[in-house]
């Protein structure tokens, strides 16, 4: 089925049991919170390292997200990061890119739905890198993957993208839908808590910034082209549009800052930028989930925002601020986009590609 359309008839008249992988570290943590209370998925397995495996959860974990730890997730044990301990059919993925290249594949072969948060599959030309709202068409190499690498039934890979990838490709995916987009030029400045727990030192992180971060501006260069790129015989063809990032670490501890200047293909005044950016809601079929805000890109007028101390909670943490939208002397438009790098960069992004999927059919029941 192509996802384009919502489906309220596969909306799940009782909650799909999911596991989280990896669900003792940050974004893990950040998992189990906003499973709490999902009306389509229950969270009935937490599984970890060998050295938490067997363990009671909240005798383990360090808490260190926003909330308070579920309390019935507290009394879970943890069981291990293998397919034949898990029996949920769809899995949560927080592993460490150090780990989860085979891990997830492990429960692929197996037969499982992983939804990953990490980095090792993202660029893979028949796996899907889905923000829900701007390519949830792109859900539909995962026929391709499985008869690719032979998985069992529903198993699969589908990922998320890295924080100020996806941060990024929502303030830009309106322009390229309407405008086309030729070459982009981005910087960001990005939090702390994106770096996991505990983290970057205070003593290197208190006022400073770092201009270097592991990967990082690979990660935005590729994946940006990928999110805004077209589906292809089987396989994501990325835009064909020039990337040049600076990745930063500063010190704030939640909401990646990008500025970006962009080179239209089809010139346009800043006015009609704007009105694209104001009037864009994603694809219709990733309205009216439960994670998904009102607005998934929203602008901001006042000529000092976004912040992330003052806008990174819009829409449960699921909206990114677009502000200081204006004309570029170099290119055509420059702008400032800021988002929740743990709920719309990493776990929310993933939970959200799962509540899709539900609407479009493709989940495992």
């Amino acid at each position: 089925m192509t996802p384009s359309s919502p489906r309220p008839s596969s909306i799940p008249n009782e909650r799909r049991s999911v596991a989280v992988l990896g669900a003792t570290g940050a974004v893990g943590q950040a998992f189990v919170r906003l499973l709490e209370n999902h009306p389509w998925f229950e969270l009935a397995e937490v599984a970890a390292s060998e050295r938490s495996a067997g363990r009671v959860y909240g005798e383990t974990v360090r808490w260190v997200t926003a909330g308070h730890m579920p309390a019935d997730v507290a009394k879970k044990t943890i069981v291990a990061c293998d397919p034949n301990a898990v029996t949920a059919d769809v899995v949560f993925s927080a592993l460490d890119s150090s780990v989860a290249g085979e891990a997830e594949m492990a429960f692929a072969r197996a037969g499982k739905l992983v939804l990953s948060n990490a980095k090792n599959h993202r660029m893979a030309p028949d796996v899907p890198l889905v923000i829900a709202e701007v390519n949830p068409d792109h859900l539909r190499v995962l026929d391709a993957q499985r008869r690719n690498r032979g998985w069992k039934g529903a198993g699969g890979i589908v990922t998320n993208g890295n924080c100020s990838a996806i941060v990024t490709s929502l303030a830009l995916a309106p322009i390229q839908e309407r405008f086309g987009i030729s070459d982009v030029f981005v910087s960001t400045m990005q939090a702390v808590s994106g770096a996991g727990y505990p983290g970057v030192a205070s003593l290197d992180i208190l006022g400073n910034v770092i201009p270097f971060i592991s990967d990082e501006e690979d990660k935005l260069e590729g994946e940006l082209r990928k999110f805004l790129g077209s589906l292809g015989d089987g396989e994501i063809v990325s835009a064909p549009m020039a990337v040049s990032a600076h990745c930063n670490r500063v010190a704030v501890e939640n909401g990646h800052t990008v500025c970006a200047s962009v080179r239209l293909r089809e010139r346009a005044p800043i006015e009609a930028v704007l009105q694209a950016l104001r009037e864009w809601r994603g694809a219709d079929v990733a309205r009216g989930l439960p994670s998904s805000p009102e607005r998934p890109v929203e602008v901001l007028d006042a000529a000092d925002r976004p912040q992330p101390r003052r806008d990174v909670s819009r829409g449960r943490g699921m909206t990114v601020s677009v502000g200081r939208t204006r004309a570029d002397t170099l290119f055509d438009v420059k702008l400032v986009a800021m988002g929740d790098n743990i709920v719309r960069g990493a776990a929310g992004a993933s939970i959200l590609n799962a509540e899709l999927m539900v609407n479009c059919g493709l989940l495992p029941r």
